[in-house]
């Protein structure tokens, strides 16, 4: 017993420093691993994504339960889920809004009636990258040209009440509302901000330096 209590009494800050940590990333920010292509060329498969969790709600720490709503998503923002349709951690980008009426026609997305715009950035026989205005946001999405998908065509639909239509940057490879339909405002964890770091899982693991700190709302 005296033993225990030595123990404690010699490492009690280190427990504390242990726990205000896992506090810190249960409710406050956290970093995400992205394993697909699906936000390419925005997020790159290795990289460690900064997410701060308090950007639409305080959470109870360690739960799922939401003390406060303290802000909206609102068109472009990169958000992360807990998708009970997908059963995993999903990242994506908010495309319609609740009430919001969107369809999309050979890839082309049109919000409440309006195509966005776009703009040719690059065009190879493997992919073609375009600029996306989407409201205030401006945002590189990637068409892969190999894919033969149904996903780039789907009929008008209406968001619903406290749901959120998303989409993934690589439009045409990437599992998004277009298979697991509307993501519930619950199921929101928080909006990504930069690449912390990442790794080139091709080259070794070895750090892609000219990601480091990336902030994932500029263009490059």
């Amino acid at each position: 017993m005296k033993t225990i209590i030595s123990f404690w009494k010699n490492n009690r800050l280190f427990f504390f420093f242990v726990m205000l940590m896992c506090v810190f990333r249960s409710a406050v920010a956290d970093w995400y691993t992205v394993p697909t292509g699906s936000m390419q060329p925005t997020i790159e498969v290795g990289d460690r994504i900064t997410v701060n969790k308090m950007a639409y709600d305080i959470r109870l720490p360690f739960s799922d339960i939401s003390l406060l709503q303290l802000d909206e998503p609102v068109r472009g923002d990169i958000v992360v889920f807990e998708s009970e349709q997908a059963s995993n951690r999903l990242i994506k980008r908010v495309i319609g809004l609740p009430g919001d009426q969107v369809s999309m026609r050979n890839n082309n997305l049109y919000v409440n009636g309006r195509s966005l715009n776009y703009q040719l950035e690059k065009r190879t026989e493997r992919e073609v990258l375009l600029t996306e205005q989407l409201g205030e946001n401006t945002h590189q999405i990637r068409l892969d040209t190999q894919v033969n998908t149904p996903l780039k065509n789907f009929s008008t639909v209406t968001v619903p009440e406290d749901y959120f239509l998303v989409l993934g940057d690589n439009r045409n490879n990437s599992a998004d509302s277009r298979v697991i339909g509307f993501v519930p405002r619950h199921e929101l964890r928080g909006k990504a901000g930069y690449v912390a770091f990442s790794l080139d899982y091709d080259d070794h693991y070895l750090p892609r330096k000219k990601r480091f700190l990336t902030n994932l709302y500029e263009q490059p």
